[in-house]
């Protein structure tokens, strides 16, 4: 499958305009606030973008973060710009030609910024663990439309989880299905080039998160995808795709399903850019000053993270009250794409 992605999206691919689906066209609105980070970036590294969703999570000034198949570079010279010149951002690619185009532009975008804190290096994201990366040392991991394209996910994520510090994120945009893939229509060269062939089953995504440390993975933003191309619909047949962000947290304490300890939290209203509400995923929406219950796993996912001082804590885990409710283990995607913001592929 290496070679099958390296000749799909180093020679097929010439920009975002050659794709067949819109699995690998990133259709999300892009905030006010991000508008201007991604106007300094090159052009050429802008048109051979191939990523399904945004990933640059809140309050990364001074982070070391670790963009996995970074590609030409786009996300990475984003998040630079969102780390500052104390922070740092190291983009992993396999494909020569994508990483060539990064590294031609990293003196442009140094002069562009005022400062030179990126890097990159040549390597599989499936054997983090021979790269030259410290053990512990990144506070969120990125990637963008790329672990679908990994045939050794497990692999991916055991390597995550020992690059991150305690308290870290995997930050991530990917492909996934509501139901497995059949091994015909997965070894399509065509079909899994496109981000579709090697999209899991939401639940063996899930089940994989948590063998690999991460437990309870929390759905972002998700959108149904459209397999436009008459050929490729008539392969895949019924199965519906999906594009969905998730975040997974380097957090030891959380548990497997969401229990009830009368805790609270109160959003102070002083994340950059958010000063009304925080959203921590897609059921988490907590508006700025008001007490806002949370299950003990959402607690820790903001007292034991970057996210702590934008909160006061209400309560401990002394007492418990049994299920959060709303816990459940239903698909946790929509069905259509009736709320989507309108955005345009870039």
């Amino acid at each position: 499958m290496h070679d099958i992605v390296q000749d799909y999206y180093g020679k097929q691919l010439q920009s975002s305009a050659d794709l067949k689906t819109t699995a690998c066209c990133d259709v999300t609105a892009v905030p006010e606030w991000l508008k201007p980070l991604l106007s300094n970036i090159h052009p050429e590294v802008l048109s051979r973008y191939y990523g399904c969703g945004l990933v640059c999570p809140t309050l990364l000034s001074g982070c070391r973060v670790l963009d996995l198949g970074c590609g030409s570079g786009r996300d990475v010279y984003a998040l630079a710009q969102m780390v500052g010149p104390e922070g740092e951002v190291i983009g992993v690619d396999m494909t020569e030609e994508q990483l060539t185009v990064a590294q031609s532009h990293q003196k442009w975008h140094a002069d562009t910024f005022g400062f030179d804190n990126v890097r990159f290096v040549r390597g599989y994201i499936e054997r983090l663990r021979d790269l030259p990366l410290e053990a512990g040392s990144f506070d969120v991991i990125v990637s963008n439309c790329v672990v679908n394209l990994s045939p050794d996910k497990a692999s991916v994520l055991e390597g995550v989880k020992h690059l991150l510090k305690p308290g870290g994120e995997f930050y991530f945009s990917d492909v996934y299905a509501d139901r497995r893939v059949p091994d015909d229509v997965r070894h399509d060269p065509v079909i899994y080039g496109e981000c579709l062939g090697g999209a899991l089953y939401w639940n063996d995504f899930h089940r994989l998160a948590l063998t690999s440390g991460f437990t309870d993975p929390r759905l972002v933003t998700d959108r149904p995808l459209e397999v436009t191309v008459p050929a490729l619909a008539a392969r895949t047949g019924n199965i519906r795709f999906y594009s969905a962000t998730y975040r997974l947290f380097n957090l030891d304490g959380l548990e497997t399903s969401c229990e009830d300890y009368g805790q609270a939290v109160i959003y102070q209203g002083t994340v950059p850019h958010h000063p009304h509400y925080f959203e921590l995923d897609k059921h988490h929406r907590i508006e700025a000053g008001k007490v806002f219950p949370v299950c003990g796993n959402t607690w820790y996912m903001l007292h034991d993270t970057r996210f702590y001082e934008h909160f006061t804590f209400l309560g401990d885990f002394s007492q418990h009250y049994g299920l959060f409710a709303g816990c459940g283990s239903f698909m946790p995607f929509d069905t259509s794409g009736r709320d989507m913001d309108e955005g345009g592929c870039c």
